[in-house]
């Protein structure tokens, strides 16, 4: 299962009960589309560093590291990028 698709289960399971994974578009502004409210992300951040074991610093707290599946992906992907390359 890629990372996408694990970050869309846990959005439609913890914030959107109404819909399933398939149905939560990669691209949607979960933030502007009120999906996730401030407390929301950072419900959100918290999963994502214990599912992803990734570390949040506070540089990383950019609404836009956030704001949808594929956004989240790209961070999560940065993240790791950085930790192997020492940076």
């Amino acid at each position: 299962m890629s990372n996408a698709d694990q970050i869309s289960e846990y959005i439609v399971r913890e914030f959107l009960p109404d819909l399933t994974p398939s149905q939560l578009p990669h691209d949607m502004d979960l933030l502007a589309d009120g999906a996730l409210d401030s407390l929301g992300v950072l419900k959100l951040i918290a999963w994502v560093e214990h599912h992803f074991r990734l570390a949040v610093g506070d540089t990383d707290l950019d609404p836009e590291n956030f704001r949808s599946v594929n956004a989240i992906d790209a961070y999560i992907a940065r993240s790791r990028s950085a930790a192997a390359t020492g940076g």
